[in-house]
């Protein structure tokens, strides 16, 4: 009988793709395993998964922190239901194995898993862990971690560091995936999944200031939906040509391209940034959970990999001086993609691979040299 998986998670790009990460890389490994996601309606995962021709079960929940009044008490409403509806989704396939990849479908799947005694790996990918793993990862049987900062949050004896997972095609060795081309100067701007409006309008302010070098610059611009249009229009009046995108879906590509990323510093982003060995100037979403990616952009900026500047404090003068500065010093951008190269876990998808299959085979052990009951699937679902 073939092995199943469940990875549970999603919310945000950020959580997801190194799900679709790991997921891929245990097909390419044994192509009979069977993986189903667990997600949400509202989702990303509910967009992306059917595209990466992976199954997706959805259930009810959503997030708790930073909510207030009737929101509040909608969300703790919909735990007990997605976890019955977890409970339910395990008895029934009974997977080997369920991963939790951060978000707020993987507390119910995960604690259902553990109440069912299913062996459960907890991967984090941000230096500053959020609620949901941190709870999570005492009741889960390993924890991958992507920074070594974020040790100190789980049980020692579980945690093991191994980057965040990460597309295969950025997982090249530098010589397939030279530094960047300087001619044009290509220039990427991600604000994560979904945008992000203050960059958007600070990198259109920034246009004016770099007239007079238009001609020596690509610009590669990930708006989100919601200003896709009028950041496209902007470019076009302001006469720039740039590839202007709601959504970007062939990274890797986009990066090679790249000469300085101008983004989020959500943990994914980094990772695929520092295996490109690319140069950032990392913008931290100011609401992110514990202000984990200030956390996160300061470890890049620490090892002068990148350039930290707060949601606060950007604007169209800043990011000019930046860009301007990435163009006019070329010794010191090879000496930070160098530096960048040097941060990048191009093996951490493999290594947490080899810690499924390790709890996948340590479970199949201990059942066959038990024959008693285990407690497990004691319940029925119709």
């Amino acid at each position: 009988m073939g092995k199943k998986v469940v990875i549970a998670g999603g919310g945000t790009g950020g959580h997801l793709y190194p799900g679709i990460a790991l997921a891929k890389a245990l097909k390419r490994n044994d192509m009979d395993i069977e993986i189903t996601f667990v997600g949400t309606r509202q989702g990303i995962e509910s967009k992306i998964l059917p595209r990466e021709d992976f199954n997706l079960k959805t259930i009810l929940s959503s997030g708790l922190l930073g909510k207030k009044g009737l929101s509040k008490w909608t969300s703790l409403c919909k735990l007990p239901i997605g976890t019955a509806q977890s409970m339910c989704f395990l008895i029934r396939n009974r997977p080997n194995l369920a991963v939790g990849v951060g978000g707020y479908a993987s507390a119910p799947l995960v604690f259902s898993a553990w109440l069912l005694r299913i062996p459960i790996l907890i991967h984090e990918q941000n230096a500053f862990p959020g609620m949901a793993n941190k709870w999570l990862g005492k009741i889960a049987d390993k924890v991958a971690i992507s920074f070594e900062e974020s040790k100190r949050f789980f049980p020692n004896n579980k945690v093991e560091v191994t980057g965040n997972m990460i597309s295969e095609e950025l997982c090249r060795p530098r010589e397939e995936f030279p530094p960047s081309s300087k001619d044009p100067f290509g220039i990427l701007i991600l604000g994560g999944s979904q945008g992000a409006h203050s960059i958007n309008m600070a990198m259109i302010e920034t246009l004016d200031l770099l007239a007079d070098r238009k001609g020596d610059i690509h610009i590669t611009h990930q708006t989100g939906e919601a200003d896709y249009e009028s950041i496209k229009n902007m470019y076009k009046a302001k006469g720039f040509t740039a590839d202007v995108q709601a959504f970007i879906t062939d990274m890797p590509v986009r990066y090679r391209l790249a000469s300085l990323v101008i983004c989020r510093s959500g943990a994914t982003t980094l990772a695929e940034i520092t295996a490109a060995g690319r140069v950032s100037v990392l913008i931290p979403f100011p609401y992110a959970t514990h202000n984990h990616q200030e956390h996160n952009a300061r470890v890049v900026e620490a090892a002068n990999a990148g350039e930290l500047i707060l949601d606060s404090e950007v604007s169209g003068e800043r990011l000019a001086q930046s860009i301007k500065r990435a163009m006019d010093e070329p010794d010191q951008i090879q000496e930070m993609e160098d530096n960048s190269y040097g941060l990048g876990n191009r093996d951490a998808t493999e290594k947490v691979r080899e810690i499924c299959m390790e709890l996948m085979g340590n479970a199949r052990k201990a059942a066959g040299n038990d024959n008693k009951p285990k407690g497990r699937y004691v319940l029925s679902c119709f």
